[in-house]
């Protein structure tokens, strides 16, 4: 069995993110979407927040499942037996940032493959530090994530307004 692991910290998961993930589980015979609980960027959910509204984006999908890790991508990819990295390209300068990455990431796991799936022209202009911008001066995000994320999105920036 071919397992992948989708690492990022899906801050928050948006329509990008699963269309890389459902199109890897089509590819792959199970795909784990690696929600990194550290990232160096200040997020705005929790790992689990992350986690949940993850697990919620794939709740139909077998063969995805979603969990929670910490420290070297790759050690977390031997953890879980996974062979394959997924990355996702949006646009060039993904590219150079990804390919540097897996660069690394090979001399680091040389027995770990990374393939990068390119995104859908749909979501070229998604990234979740744009949604989070968006959201947080009250835009509509609702063709960029699922409604619970949206929900969650208003939630969390309405909790921030009201502590000042």
């Amino acid at each position: 069995m071919t397992r992948a692991l989708y690492p990022g910290s899906f801050d928050p998961i948006h329509n990008g993110h699963i269309d890389i993930a459902r199109r890897a589980a089509r590819i792959f015979e199970e795909v784990i979407v690696g929600v990194y609980d550290m990232p160096k960027k200040k997020v705005l959910f929790s790992v689990d927040e992350r986690v949940r509204l993850a697990r919620e984006a794939f709740e139909n999908v077998a063969n995805i499942r979603v969990a929670p890790f910490s420290g070297f991508t790759v050690d977390y990819a031997r953890d879980q037996d996974a062979s394959v990295l997924v990355r996702g390209l949006r646009v060039f300068s993904d590219f150079e940032f990804e390919f540097r990455m897996g660069l690394a990431n090979k001399r680091l796991a040389p027995e770990i493959e990374t393939v990068s799936i390119m995104t859908d022209d749909r979501h070229v202009a998604i990234s979740s530090s744009t949604v989070r911008e968006i959201a947080e001066l009250g835009g509509d995000v609702s063709s960029m994530v699922p409604p619970f994320v949206a929900d969650a999105l208003a939630d969390r920036f309405a909790q921030l307004r009201a502590q000042g």
